[in-house]
């Protein structure tokens, strides 16, 4: 008999599939840029130039009528802010030089599972045999897409794939270190004032790095591309995944964002002209079907409200 699925639930299962594929396009616009000659560093620094507001009205609204935050917790939002939105922004930029979006796409979907080992060696957490499937059965899929675009493309192959995979290793330790906080702050204020200070790291790197007036000789094309990525595929999609989590909770989200990847691997085909294979294909099969098994096992030690934020680097 088919499972008939409670009307109660359509609007949050659609809020979050809206959700996963604005996150996706941020790989398929930024590859869009960087045909127009810009570079990751500029790149990066223009996207958030243009979240900036955004975010900064994020941390305000929710600190309406809450205490000020001690040093401390300053402290802790500065570091959980480098580490999960500025240093994984920057790195997965920069990896999409080298990578198509679908091959990123696939690599950043492993973060659970880093958690998972990070959990390991920080706390000595155990594994469930359950995720060890799962792990294993996602790594393969991914390392099937990488053997096919390490020999279509060349050794910049292995750069692209370092980068963005240290890019999911910062953010689960964004993950792993942000459980305190956000119980006390809650997620969307952490949220809003941690990936506001990314903005400004962000911009004080592009100041360090390139001439302050060089973003004026850029193409339209890339300022435009830039707001579209701050907005539609940052901003937006931060606030349909906490809606979707507040209506169908993360275990549910987790299931229905699986759209994702396969959304990438639509846009890159159409968008980018990156090949469509059934190396791809079943690659992005096994990694889906991987962190399906993973999350059958034990709950991850992360925030489940932040896990989904994964998706707008």
């Amino acid at each position: 008999m088919t499972a008939v699925i409670p009307s109660s639930l359509l609007p949050g299962l659609a809020i979050a599939a809206a959700g996963s594929v604005a996150f996706s396009g941020k790989a398929i616009i930024a590859k869009l840029a960087y045909r127009h000659g810009v570079d990751a560093v500029t790149l990066l620094m223009l996207r958030m130039v243009f979240a900036l507001p955004l975010f900064v009205a994020m941390a305000w609204w929710s600190s309406r009528g809450k205490p000020r935050l001690t040093g401390r917790e300053w402290m802790g939002v500065a570091g959980l802010g480098f580490s999960g939105y500025y240093l994984a922004s920057f790195l997965d930029f920069a990896g999409l030089v080298y990578i198509t979006a679908s091959l990123e796409r696939l690599v950043l979907y492993l973060t659970p599972t880093l958690v998972l080992l990070l959990g390991w060696a920080l706390h000595k957490k155990p594994f469930h045999r359950m995720q060890v499937a799962g792990t294993a059965i996602s790594y393969a899929g991914v390392a099937m897409v990488f053997g096919r675009e390490l020999g279509a493309v060349g050794p910049d192959t292995i750069l692209g794939f370092a980068l963005v995979f240290a890019s999911a290793v910062s953010y689960a330790v964004y993950l792993v270190f942000s459980g305190q906080l956000v119980q006390t702050l809650g997620a969307m204020r952490l949220v809003g004032l941690a990936t506001s200070f990314a903005c400004l790291c962000c911009i004080a790197q592009y100041m360090v790095l390139r001439p302050w007036d060089a973003a004026f000789a850029l193409a339209p094309e890339v300022i435009w591309l830039s707001v579209l990525n701050a907005t539609l595929c940052t901003a937006v999609p931060v606030l349909l995944v906490m809606m979707a989590i507040e209506r169908i909770g993360a275990q549910l989200y987790a299931q229905v964002s699986m759209v994702g990847p396969l959304s990438t691997i639509v846009m890159g085909t159409l968008l980018l002209d990156e090949p469509f294979t059934g190396w791809i294909v079943a690659g992005t099969v096994l990694v889906l079907i991987g962190i399906w098994v993973f999350t059958q096992g034990p709950r991850v030690p992360a925030p489940a409200a932040l896990v989904g934020q994964r998706r707008h680097l």
